[in-house]
């Protein structure tokens, strides 16, 4: 298991992102799953970062373990800022235009479309949103 403590500050966004991909080029993630593993960072890191603390800032803690059979990572999101679980806000209707849908929950959406896991849970003061992805 890797961990990092940062800000969670829109500003450490790449700083987080840097640190998972660093371990997925280790792994030889595939590019695609790379790819989808730093839009889900951006979305769930920079969601902690605008509304976890607001207006004020708090500490993040993003880990990341390895599974082996099949080869996969598990990347888990803590903070202890307004308790949130983002996986019961209502998903877009994505057949209307952008002009059409309301604001937000787009971002979460397509998190759970490209993981294969996306779970939270709410323990002991924190929020603990945990994403896997296969790498096979």
């Amino acid at each position: 298991m890797k961990e990092l403590t940062i800000d969670a500050a829109i500003e450490n966004i790449e700083t987080v992102t840097d640190f998972i991909n660093e371990e997925l080029e280790g792994l030889g993630c595939p590019m695609k799953a790379q790819i989808q593993i730093d839009v889900a960072i951006d979305e769930l890191f920079g969601n902690i970062a605008r509304y976890a603390y607001s207006p004020e800032t708090g500490k993040a803690t993003v880990r990341l373990d390895v599974e082996k059979t099949p080869l996969s990572v598990v990347i888990t999101f803590i903070d202890n800022g307004k308790p949130f679980n983002p996986l019961e806000a209502a998903e877009p209707d994505v057949t209307l235009s952008a002009d059409e849908r309301t604001e937000g929950g787009l971002g979460i959406f397509l998190v759970k479309k490209s993981m294969n896991l996306v779970e939270y849970e709410y323990a002991d003061g924190h929020n603990i949103l945990r994403i896997k992805k296969n790498l096979e």
